[in-house]
């Protein structure tokens, strides 16, 4: 006879919350921003974040970071890592922040924006909340 391993229920919720796939409900929910940035100033850019993130954290989300803006996303260093889409590898890093988000906030003018519109497609097939700014 094969050998099997067995796990308690309590190793097996242990796993569970280490990959923080636990269903605690006393757990904050996540949400994340999408929101178009082509031909906006920095100032339009963080005076929209500021107020969809100030309206999140009122709501009682804790918000997750898609503004990528370390040294790694530069466009010298995405370059010399053989990036050759930096768009699509902005998208990709924001459909990762994607998979740890419940809601998914879409500001003014997602319509319009190619990758906007692909998060708004994910975020409906996977069954997330969407918010749509006012």
């Amino acid at each position: 006879m094969g050998s099997s391993t067995y796990r308690s229920k309590e190793e097996n919720k242990r796993s569970l919350t280490a990959f923080g796939l636990n269903n605690n409900s006393n757990m904050q929910k996540k949400a994340m921003l999408s929101q178009p940035m082509a031909g906006k100033s920095n100032e339009e850019i963080v005076a929209t974040r500021e107020k969809a993130i100030a309206f999140l954290e009122k709501k009682g989300y804790k918000v997750v970071n898609t503004l990528f803006t370390d040294e790694w996303y530069s466009k010298e260093k995405m370059q010399e890592r053989g990036v050759v889409q930096i768009p699509l590898c902005f998208l990709a890093k924001s459909l990762e922040s994607m998979s740890l988000c419940h809601v998914v906030y879409f500001c003014k003018g997602w319509e319009s924006a190619r990758g906007c519109r692909i998060e708004h497609d994910a975020a409906v097939a996977y069954g997330l909340e969407i918010i749509y700014e006012n």
